[in-house]
């Protein structure tokens, strides 16, 4: 019997993949969507340019001093914690993210209380920043887990 319907995580994994098509990044595109204890949707982000900047008035390339992505863009965790609303709390969440979070996502992660990250992929598990972030979100407490299950194929 083949399975029809699609995990809980296949699908938070799906809406935080979705997510990501909306970023500009022409390199990395990141989605995240943050969950509670009951399955319901908190929030959602994408990496993206800061609000009220037009994206192309800042670098998307990896140049150096100024000419770099990596000084101006909002990760997409980030900008899922930033997007919450209606004052719900982030205490005990879930967030699924497609790339594993960096360590100043890391510590935003830990500082609101989401207790468990699940991610897709992890390119940069080599680099300090990374090492750092599974370091910290161990310390906390914070379940990591790499996404397992089925990825939908989104055409377009």
């Amino acid at each position: 019997m083949v399975k029809s319907n699609i995990s809980w995580d296949e699908y938070f994994m799906g809406i935080a993949c979705l997510s990501a098509l909306r970023s500009k990044d022409p390199s990395t595109k990141v989605g995240a969507c943050i969950v509670d204890q009951e399955h319901k949707v908190v929030s959602i982000g994408y990496n993206g340019m800061p609000r009220g900047i037009a994206e192309d008035q800042l670098p998307w390339g990896k140049g150096e001093g100024l000419d770099s992505k990596y000084l101006y863009v909002c990760h997409a965790e980030f900008n899922a914690i930033l997007n919450t609303r209606n004052g719900s709390t982030l205490q005990g969440c879930s967030l699924y993210v497609t790339l594993f979070p960096c360590n100043e996502c890391a510590k935003a992660i830990i500082q609101t209380g989401i207790k468990e990250v699940v991610y897709g992929d992890n390119k940069y598990e080599h680099t300090t920043e990374t090492q750092a972030s599974l370091k910290m979100l161990t310390l906390a407490g914070v379940k990591v887990r790499k996404f397992e299950g089925r990825m939908p194929e989104i055409k377009y």
